[in-house]
């Protein structure tokens, strides 16, 4: 009974009495667009400003018109987006998997046709639910869409209660037919000019309702502020409302662009101000698909392209042109029973084609458009780019340059590292860092028969990485050890051993050239050539040492079994050699007393094969969909020292079984004492060092400058990628000096040189970068910020110093564990790379190959010819590496990057090498390519 007074009373209401008055309609020359002012009423001589249309982002939220349980009809929720489609799952009303949204091509069509011959109100100046419905209603009939008697039917309708799967099974404070805040703004709205009106509405809710009905506020929920944490800040929301009516005889569509964002109370499951409102009502019996209508309006409104195009409309045509352009790179599939992966391939190709013909047009229409003096005259001046790797013409300009853009921010990067996400990125870079230097340092003691190990290698990683920290202009960079470096070491010892040449003091000599080196280089500012290492040279460093790092791996796992070989049985009478134990000092036992041990062999390979698959497979869970997001991160991040301590106690827990473990001096002393000291003497031990080495150390000099330039300044180009959104600024030629010099003089104190070190500069970078909350569901989340401060790496350096005073806990650790990092080291430094997917696909049908922009654009035999190139280059490195003649590998090196430029330029053309283009702190194109390219640690 209350219910049909309900609608009694509101038929009243809506009745076109004279107390309720149209607002004056403005028609545009153009068809039926117009343009509605507040009232009729408002001064002429009022000031209008000028209307904002500055394309926000959108969240666009589908509203169908639906019966509940108790046979009432209300606005249920069915989908949204945000990006990417979301729906709502009939039987458990809960929300789907984003995804992106297929359309019919007949719903496009339709929903054209609506569009040009419904009601378009463009800048609407209303700020209720009632207001916009009345004017929408208005505009209906004028526009002849409905008749007059069925205004109160569609104004009734367009003011429902609305649902969202967030409310539960209670939609809202009134369990009534028409929304609370909607008739409470009703009731606002006309209460100067139909006071009977307002009067005779209050019947519809009981008197205990009365007084919630103006105080109605809802609290956010967690769904909403989870929700909103998707939404970008400045969004503004499209609502879609689309049914099917009784009352009318023929499809009503009205598309409604208000003239101010306005909140919208109980009408999105957010409280996101809305700007667009597309409506569609019908006829059971319309030939038309009122869902997929709707779903096609929200999915244009979603497109970038169209809601600009939306916000910048000033009639109907404008819309059609933009529906136009969308159904242009819209693609239409044929019925057909092909499916799979072939149906996807084709779909992504065919798209991004067009899509790029597109983005072509509006390039040159742009250019067309900034060459009509007027765009010029408006257009303020370019400032030319801050390129750091410019040169000035001037000596020492680019150094100088480089502290003139960074210092001035040094006070900054103490206050940007008050965070609590830099104290976590201490914690997990300190593991990332210190586990490498043990790995190398074990690595270094063998091959230089403990002058330089674990001791010598942790202080010059704390020592050096503070100075770097404290005076370097990206202090993002993490210095530390290298491949490449233990390579050249491994060969000038075994030079200096065989030549009878103290292998200290020519370090020493190798440093003080390399401070003379690097003070010409940056003098005439030549951190420029960088320009000139394309990814060709570079895939062929990585590829490199990412083998050295397998092949080390593997070469030292067999000689630990040709030590301690297999035998059918071991027993006391066979084998008496008794367990080694360590000694006074804490020290492994001398090789002699561990020959021939029981099951070393088995439980070495144990703990490098564990070791890697724990790190190996903690890594692949970061990406999983195990465990909520922040754990199943913090579980990948430390993955690495997971796998260690994993395998340590392992080994502990093993008692009668020997492995070989870390050789870590007690304190801070030298790994050998017996054998040098912590200054090296520049004229040698017994002051008799060859004159004519002093000199030719410029040669050994040059080969390791190469090694840090080369490492270096790629880490720097890495790392100062423009998409990571950095704002401080980078210094090649600074950077370039603090590193080099502070090596050269480390080398008088017998410490080994260090370089900026790939994969551990692009974690810190990573462990610092703050991704934006407001993504949408099922997109990539973007880089909001990164924090460039120097706190972060000066305390991990620092902690790393201090590592050396758990020598106790360091000599625990087996060397068989430090070999399973070795091998995830270097397996995981060919992902990513280049020259490894094309190698993959040399053993690949071209039919199976995946949609890359190398493959596509380049034949397939020229593009096997490009890497079996490569390959040769490979070849001749690695046989330059394992003769005698080990020492000029990194001049062999360098001779790749004339050999790209000069003979590759005359074998292949532009268009196909033009993917191997060289780096650049400014290039855009293959960023993500780029960016994929990760050298060992």
């Amino acid at each position: 009974m209350i219910l049909q007074k309900s609608f009694l009373y509101a038929d009243l209401l809506f009745e076109d009495v004279p107390g309720v008055r149209r607002h004056l309609v403005k028609k545009s020359a153009k068809g039926q667009v117009v343009h509605i002012g507040k009232d009729h009423k408002e001064p002429s001589s009022r000031i209008r400003t000028k209307l904002d249309r500055t394309p926000h982002e959108v969240f666009v939220e589908l509203n169908e018109l639906l019966m509940d349980k108790n046979q009432e009809m209300h606005w249920k929720e069915t989908a949204r987006w945000i990006k990417f489609e979301e729906d709502v799952e009939e039987e458990t009303e809960r929300w789907g998997k984003p995804h992106v949204a297929s359309l019919s091509f007949r719903s496009l069509l339709e929903l054209r046709k609506t569009i040009s011959h419904g009601a378009v109100l463009l800048d609407l100046d209303q700020k209720t639910l009632p207001g916009i419905a009345h004017q929408v209603v208005e505009q209906m009939i004028i526009s002849d869409q409905i008749r007059a008697q069925d205004r109160a039917n569609v104004l009734r309708a367009l003011l429902l209660k609305h649902s969202h799967p967030s409310d539960g099974k209670e939609h809202s404070l009134f369990n009534r037919n028409i929304s609370a805040t909607s008739l409470g703004s009703l009731i606002s709205h006309y209460h100067s000019s139909n006071h009977i009106a307002t009067i005779q509405i209050f019947p519809l809710f009981p008197q205990k309702d009365t007084p919630q009905f103006f105080g109605l506020h809802k609290t956010k929920s967690k769904h909403e502020l989870k929700l909103l944490e998707k939404i970008p800040e400045d969004a503004e929301a499209t609502v879609v409302l689309v049914g099917s009516v009784d009352f009318l005889d023929q499809p009503t569509m009205a598309f409604v662009r208000l003239q101010e964002a306005v909140l919208l109370e109980s009408v999105l499951e957010v409280p996101i101000p809305v700007r667009f409102l597309f409506v569609l009502l019908g006829p059971p019996s319309a030939n038309i698909d009122y869902h997929q209508i709707g779903r096609s309006i929200s999915t244009l409104m979603s497109d970038k392209h169209f809601h600009e195009a939306a916000y910048l409309a000033d009639e109907r045509q404008d819309l059609l042109t933009a529906i136009n352009s969308f159904l242009d790179c819209s693609i239409v599939l044929p019925p057909s029973d092909v499916g799979g992966d072939e149906l996807l391939h084709s779909i992504v190709r065919f798209q991004r084609e067009m899509l790029h013909k597109r983005h072509e047009q509006e390039v040159k229409l742009q250019a067309k458009e900034a060459k009509s003096p007027e765009d010029m005259a408006l257009r303020p001046p370019l400032k030319p780019e801050d390129d750091p790797l410019r040169r000035t013409g001037r000596l020492f300009g680019g150094v100088i340059r480089d502290a003139q853009r960074r210092y001035p921010k040094y006070i900054s990067d103490f206050k940007d590292a008050l965070s609590p996400q830099c104290m976590a990125s201490v914690i997990f870079i300190y593991f990332a860092a210190l586990s490498p230097a043990i790995t190398f340092g074990g690595l270094l003691g063998e091959k230089t028969e403990g002058l330089i190990g674990v001791s010598e290698l942790i202080i010059a990683t704390a020592m050096q990485g503070m100075l770097f920290c404290l005076l370097g202009a990206q202090p993002l960079l993490v210095v530390g050890f290298s491949g490449p470096l233990l390579v050249f070491e491994e060969s000038f010892y075994s030079f200096c051993r065989s030549s009878e040449i103290e292998y200290l003091t020519g370090r020493a000599w190798i440093g003080i050239w390399l401070v003379i080196i690097v003070v010409l280089t940056v003098a005439f500012e030549g951190s420029f050539l960088v320009r000139f290492v394309s990814r060709f040279t570079q895939e062929i460093f990585s590829f490199l040492i990412s083998l050295i790092f397998i092949y080390e791996t593997f070469f030292k796992l067999g000689k630990i079994f040709m030590d301690h070989p297999l035998g059918s049985c071991y027993g006391r009478e066979e084998n008496d050699t008794a367990l080694p134990t360590p000694t006074s000092d804490g020290r492994s036992p001398d090789a002699s007393q561990t020959l021939n041990q029981p099951n070393t062999a088995l439980l070495s390979l144990l703990l490098t094969a564990g070791t890697f698959f724990i790190a190996f497979y903690l890594r692949k869970f970061k990406n999983s969909a195990f465990f909520p997001g922040r754990l199943r991160r913090a579980i990948g991040d430390f993955g690495v020292p997971i796998a260690i301590s994993t395998m340590v106690l392992l080994d502990y827990s093993i008692k009668d079984t020997y492995t070989q473990k870390l050789s870590v001096p007690d304190g801070f002393s030298v790994t050998s004492p017996d054998k040098r000291g912590w200054l090296i003497h520049p004229l040698g031990s017994d002051g008799q060092f060859p004159i004519w080495m002093m000199v030719a150390s410029i040669l050994p000099a040059l080969l390791v400058y190469i090694l840090i330039f080369m490492e270096t300044q790629i880490t720097t180009l890495i790392v100062s990628k423009k998409d990571r959104m950095l704002v401080k600024g980078s210094g090649f030629h600074l950077d370039l000096l603090i590193i080099v010099v502070a090596g050269g003089v480390s080398a008088l104190f017998g410490l080994p040189w260090l370089t900026g070190a790939t994969v551990r500069s692009v974690t810190h970078a990573n462990s610092l970068t703050v991704m934006s909350k407001a993504v949408a569901p099922g997109d990539k989340p973007r880089i909001q910020e990164v924090k460039e401060q120097r706190v972060t790496g000066f305390l991990v350096a620092f902690l790393v110093g201090l590592s050396i005073v758990i020598g106790d806990v360091l000599r625990q650790v087996p060397i068989a564990v430090l070999f399973g990092i070795f091998l995830y080291m270097g397996v995981m430094s060919l992902n990513g790379i280049q020259l490894t997917e094309r190698m993959m696909l040399l053993l690949m049908p071209p039919k199976y190959h995946p949609d890359h922009t190398y493959v596509r654009k380049v034949r397939t035999l020229r593009m096997h010819l490009f890497t079996c190139l490569q390959l040769v280059c490979l070849a001749v490195l690695w046989v330059v590496m394992s003769t005698s003649a080990s020492l000029a590998f990194p001049f062999v090196l360098v001779l790749t990057v004339p050999f790209r430029r000069f003979l590759l330029s005359r074998i292949f053309t532009h268009r196909e090498i033009q993917y191997d283009a060289e780096p650049s702190i400014d290039d855009r194109e293959s960023q993500d390519e780029y960016t994929e390219i990760q050298m060992p640690v």
